[in-house]
């Protein structure tokens, strides 16, 4: 696939993610972080949170989820990403992805993507995340 047709094919792209406790325990155990925000509930309402926050990280997989499996061809690798977190994320939190290309650098074959990260609820939909990931093309 070349650039134009990445482009073409990739110009937005939305997914929706749920932090499931398999996703949630299998982070855990892969960055080996127990900090109480995390894991202990008493700690995370005594600063102000409603349950025991998730991993912001995790967020950042499903980035990785987003290159790697979402875009239309596998011929690519980041070069860059960023992310601002605006809002705290729970388990079982139903989280929509919202991408689109932000730039496009076609003497050097890279894309860099505009990321929003949004928790579907039954009355309102609220930010959690904003990010960038540049990707290019690989031969």
């Amino acid at each position: 696939m070349n650039l134009q047709e990445l482009v073409e094919k990739s110009t937005n792209i939305s997914y929706t993610y749920c932090v499931t406790p398999e996703i949630y325990y299998s982070f855990q155990r892969c960055s080996n972080d127990y900090n109480p925000l995390h894991t202990d509930l008493a700690f995370a309402n005594t600063k102000g949170f409603k349950s025991t926050v998730m991993y912001g990280n995790i967020l950042n997989a499903f980035i990785s989820h987003f290159v790697g499996m979402l875009l239309p061809t596998r011929e690519v690798m980041i070069h860059a990403q960023d992310i601002n977190f605006n809002r705290p994320v729970y388990l079982n939190d139903i989280i929509e992805l919202d991408a689109c290309i932000d730039k496009v650098y076609a003497s050097v074959n890279v894309i860099k993507y505009k990321l929003r990260f949004s928790r579907i609820n039954e009355d309102k939909e609220e930010i959690v995340a904003k990010a960038h990931v540049q990707v290019g093309l690989i031969d």
